[in-house]
Parts: structure tokens; sequence; C-alpha cells
């Protein structure tokens, strides 16, 4: 096992204990509780009850550090260099239906910087641990991303927008164009999962547009640690716009350019 860092235990612990209780509630998928947040947008207990341990185990290790959940929303910490960033269920819906195809996504932002993430699948056991200049890792096994520099060749991953979000339009023509240049795309339902196999090279790119920070943050991590480009489609700051392109660096400026329409 390669060393891992005082800062990446907590994180991995905290993801650990609470997929647990994912677990069990997912071999109980038909009995939870489910309340709609919005379009095609569920939130069960089990959301609920793996943010609150996450919460409460990262509190209790760094007391002062601020937070950024999906169901919590921002809450600042007495120290304002350091942010958790945390999805505690990426693939609520695949939950829901049963799919075992979700994770819980952790990141550590330093000063506005991405310096670690976790990304724990936790029906497969797999878990995707990065530190900024210590690499990328699944379980013991050290990432790559793929090596694969002809789009002919490459398959990529993507995100369709929910019923009444805006950006149908753009993702029409998005995976129009990619489609017709690839080996195919993939659509999983868990971005931050897609991240992770970008790193892995199961996925050779990414991209998505609507997205919310908790649901790149750790993956950003990953990918870049795996050798491997974190962008944003138009050029912004995809933390901030919540659109996000991955890839090989061969791939990226390839995907980027198909995307325009080139």
């Amino acid at each position: 096992m390669p060393q891992v860092s005082a800062t990446l235990n907590v994180m991995i612990g905290a993801a650990r204990k609470a997929a647990r209780a994912l677990a069990r509630d997912f071999g109980e998928v038909e009995n939870l509780q489910v309340s709609r947040k919005g379009p095609s947008d569920f939130v069960s207990n089990a959301d609920h009850k793996a943010e609150q341990t996450v919460f409460e185990e990262l509190s209790k290790a760094r007391p002062g550090y601020g937070f950024l959940m999906e169901e919590r929303g921002a809450i600042e910490g007495s120290d304002k260099t350091h942010r958790w960033i945390v999805d505690p269920l990426d693939g609520t819906t695949n939950f829901l239906h049963g799919i075992p195809h979700f994770a819980i996504s952790i990141a550590l932002e330093r000063e506005g910087v991405l310096v670690a993430g976790v990304i724990y699948n936790v029906v497969r056991d797999e878990l995707f641990w990065a530190e900024k200049g210590a690499g990328a890792y699944l379980n013991d096994r050290r990432l790559r991303v793929s090596a694969r520099k002809d789009m002919r060749d490459a398959l990529f991953a993507t995100g369709t927008p929910f019923n009444g979000t805006k950006g149908h339009d753009v993702f029409l023509r998005e995976i129009e164009r990619v489609i017709a240049k690839t080996a195919g795309v993939r659509r999983w339902g868990a971005a931050s999962l897609d991240l992770a196999y970008v790193a892995a090279g199961r996925f050779d790119g990414f991209w998505e547009r609507n997205l919310s920070p908790w649901d790149i943050a750790a993956g950003a991590v990953l990918v870049r640690e795996a050798g491997g480009v974190v962008t944003e489609p138009d050029g912004a700051d995809f933390m901030k716009t919540g659109a996000v392109l991955a890839a090989n660096t061969a791939l990226a400026p390839l995907l980027t350019q198909t995307l325009r329409g080139g």
C-alpha cells in the first residue's frame, strides 16, 4: 500500500464509515423514504445519513475547516484557508433504482486550490484517491490516464441535462459531434466516477455542463495526478461555471475542438 498522508487517512476513514450505511440502505432500496428536490433530482434518507457521517468525521479530525456540501450547502469554518467539498451520494438516481453505480466524493481545498480527493465506489469497494504532487491511486495501484491519441479509438463519458434544466440544445449538438468522431459515448449517471474512470484510463475523456463543485472537485485532483488535463470547455473556471472537460494531454484539445464544432 502506498504511503497515505494523515489528511487522506481522515478522508478515507470518513468515506468508508459513511459507505457502511449506504451499503445497507442499497440492499433495502425499496424501503427508503424518498422526497423530491426538483426535476429528476431525488434525495433520500441515505443521502442525509451519509452526509451527516462525513460531516461528523471530518469535523472531529479537522475542527476548524469549512464545508461545501450538497445537502447542507456552505458552512464557514474558523480556518478560512481550508474547505471540504463533499457529495455524500453521487449517483442518487442510480442508487434509488437499484443500479450499483454510485459513490461518495470528498475533496479538500486549500487557499482556493484543490489538493486532495477521495472517491469511493461503495458496491465495488473501489477506493480512488489522490493528493497534489503524490499521484493518483485505485486502492493500492497507481493510476495513469489512457495513452490514446486518436479520437476514432477513444471512448468518452458525459452527462445528460435533467428534465427542465437548461442546456439540452447545447448537449444534443455536442454529443452528435463527439459520436461522429469517436468509438463511443457513455452516460453512467455519476460525474465523480466518470472522472475517476478517466484517471484510471477506463474512459479516455469526459465532459459535462451544469455540474456543481462537489460533482467535480475530487475527480479533478485524481485526473490531474494521473497525468491528465481538467479544464472548462469554454476556457473559464470549471469550479465556478460547472462545465468540465477531462482527458489526456493529447485528446483534451481534440475534444475541446470537437465540442466547438471543429
